[in-house]
């Protein structure tokens, strides 16, 4: 696999499709193990391995990483990255068919999201007790997660310009670059509105929302640390995490009503599906409730 086919490739997704620094680093990784494959298999006569594969190695490949262990989740994303890869390279002419095409992913065992009571959301929004500047911006961060839902990379990119506190609102950048207005509840308003009038003691390096105490943008691994913190205050499950709260805003909408159409847009989800296990997660609260409440439930 010529490098240089990589580094375009990178670039591609860059500048073209918008991925993440996340994504592209990922992709880089994954295709790089798969070069290394390569080299193990390949005759040292051949100069460029990547026009030679075909789904028969790919899937040696796969069955490779099968065997050493690795989940499906991580068989399957080591895949897309493959097929993306050479769907680029068929683009480009530099091969003319893709061995991934007709690769199936392996099917992943769908886990249940962890979320919040509604009980203990509540003590959790109330945990950040320092009245200073940064107590007021762990606050606004706890809030702003569950009262928009949003994914924790889009709350460390938000900046000042995003938001519409007059109406409520913020204007995100999720993935692939798309963007999207979410609607704020009036408590993580609020919240935000009071951390904003002591923002200016951190003594702020850029727009960025939320600064570390640097007055430099908080970053996607501070604030999980950040709240991970408070999370081990309210409950003692350790997979409670950032993302807890989105999957704690989206089932308590259900719970209560709301539209599973309404919900996908609000989380960003491209497809349906992808928001369909919150509608799993009620279901079995109903079941749970039924089997512990009614006489003849036989549990």
């Amino acid at each position: 696999m010529s490098k240089d086919y990589l580094r375009k490739f990178i670039d591609y997704i860059e500048k073209e499709r918008g991925l993440s620094p996340y994504t592209q680093s990922s992709y880089r990784g994954d295709l790089l193990q798969f070069y290394s494959f390569l080299r193990e298999k390949s005759s040292s006569a051949q100069q460029d391995q990547v026009r030679t594969v075909d789904r028969f190695l790919l899937r040696h490949f796969l069955g490779q990483l099968k065997a050493k262990g690795y989940s499906n989740g991580s068989i399957s994303r080591k895949l897309s990255a493959i097929r993306s890869f050479y769907k680029f390279l068929c683009r480009e002419g530099i091969t003319e068919s893709n061995p991934a095409a007709y690769i199936s992913s392996p099917k992943k065992r769908r886990r249940l999201p962890s979320f919040l009571s509604q009980e203990q959301v509540g003590s959790l929004m109330n945990s950040p007790q320092r009245p200073d500047v940064l107590g007021l911006r762990d606050g606004a961060i706890l809030e702003t997660f569950y009262g928009s839902g949003i994914r924790l990379r889009e709350l460390a990119g938000l900046k000042l310009s995003q938001l519409d506190l007059a109406n409520n609102l913020i204007k995100v950048r999720g993935k692939g670059g798309k963007e999207r207005i979410v609607p704020l509840g009036r408590s993580a308003a609020l919240a935000i509105r009071e951390y904003l009038k002591k923002r200016e003691r951190l003594k702020p390096k850029g727009e960025a929302l939320f600064l570390n105490y640097r007055g430099e943008r908080l970053s996607p691994r501070g604030i999980e640390i950040l709240v991970k913190g408070y999370l081990r205050k309210i409950s003692e499950d350790s997979s409670l995490s950032p993302h807890s709260l989105r999957h704690s805003f989206a089932t308590h909408l259900l719970d209560r009503g709301a539209d599973l159409r309404a919900v996908k847009e609000l989380l960003g989800h491209s497809s349906l599906s992808t928001t369909q296990i919150y509608t799993h997660i009620t279901a079995e609260r109903i079941k749970k409730v039924y089997r512990q409440a009614h006489p003849r439930a036989g549990g």
